[in-house]
């Protein structure tokens, strides 16, 4: 699809997950990376895995420092620059991260920022660890983070409050170069920002190529939601299954009419390998259904076609959807006839 950097795993936490990340590192042209901590076994074991990035990363927050690491500010600058040393004298590209950034206090921040600068990193990754950033504060740090250091800037974000795509995009307009995102926003606790939502929100909103092959975005989605078993809801942007679903009388009239009027206009499902379909249920009004009626080989009266919305109304009030086999019954029952056309096949 030509994503452009995929971290592959945490290869020192077992044999299985580093034999993972070296298959995966020798089966792609795509840029792969390894996690680290600063502890030299993380270190050794992501540059054996024979990724071509490591990404190595320390708690800054004092929360963190303290009561996960029981160490010191002091202690988390030294294996931080060391760490960074390590990777950057093998001449494998070097991510580092100030683990919960954005509860650590801004004038610390700044000092690793700078160490792990000296030493010679080439990314530096800005995480909001917990979920706990606003995008405006995010930019303003990332802001901040630009003007202390001259290597590139990515940006990790959490959805604890719904708000990590929105995080990450402001860290993009603040000069981030690149974002970390996951397919369908899984990850730890309520997720990371979705791969889906910051690539489309980059290509459509912002009008930017991102050179990812955008018509396969839902293939993915299905397959990682398979693969996971984490069921997608059906109202997720982008890949869930209402994301280009009309039910609304209103929204279906004006769709079948000019889809720009209750779509962005600026994203089609085909855009993402996905299909735009008129649901039926206790909001559909006459024109999905006339519509609907024609396709399956139906010629109605506007009479017939009031008569089946009706019932299709009263049945979606308590079945929430109407299937193509409940709609063919209420048309028979109505007494419409077929017309000459060929039927066709239609998912609502």
């Amino acid at each position: 699809m030509g994503t452009h950097v995929i971290e592959a795993g945490f290869p020192v936490n077992s044999d299985a997950e580093f034999e993972a990340v070296r298959d995966i590192a020798s089966s792609t042209q795509t840029t792969t990376c390894g996690l680290a901590r600063v502890v030299d076994g993380d270190i050794e074991a992501a540059l054996d895995s024979g990724v071509e990035m490591v990404h190595t990363f320390v708690s800054t927050s004092d929360v963190q420092i303290e009561d996960s690491m029981h160490a010191t500010r002091d202690e988390v600058v030294q294996r931080a620059v060391d760490s960074v040393e390590r990777v950057v004298e093998t001449g494998t590209t070097c991510m580092f991260s100030p683990m919960d950034a954005t509860r650590t206090d801004e004038a610390f921040l700044m000092d690793v920022i700078e160490a792990v600068t000296d030493a010679g990193v080439d990314w530096i990754n800005i995480p909001d660890t917990c979920g706990v950033a606003t995008p405006t504060r995010f930019k303003a740090m990332i802001e901040k983070v630009c003007a202390h250091t001259d290597a590139r800037i990515d940006v990790h974000t959490h959805d604890d409050f719904g708000l990590a795509t929105a995080n990450a995009l402001a860290g993009i307009e603040a000069g981030a170069d690149q974002a970390q995102v996951s397919v369908n926003s899984i990850g730890e606790r309520a997720g990371n920002a979705a791969y889906e939502e910051y690539v489309m929100a980059i290509e459509s909103l912002y009008q930017t190529d991102t050179g990812i092959d955008t018509t396969r975005i839902t293939e993915l989605s299905e397959i990682v939601e398979e693969k996971s078993q984490m069921e997608t809801p059906g109202n997720k942007p982008i890949v869930g299954n209402n994301a280009f679903s009309h039910e609304s009388g209103i929204h279906a009239a004006g769709v079948i009419e000019n889809s720009d009027t209750f779509e962005p206009g600026v994203m089609t499902p085909e855009m993402v390998g996905a299909t735009r379909k008129l649901v039926m249920g206790k909001h559909t009004g006459t024109h999905s259904v006339r519509e609907r009626l024609v396709e399956r080989g139906f010629d109605p009266s506007e009479d017939q076609v009031r008569a089946v919305t009706r019932r299709v109304k009263d049945y979606g009030a308590e079945k929430r959807r109407v299937t193509v086999d409940d709609l063919e019954r209420f048309a028979e029952e109505a007494g419409v006839e077929r017309g000459q056309q060929e039927e066709e096949e239609v998912r609502v």
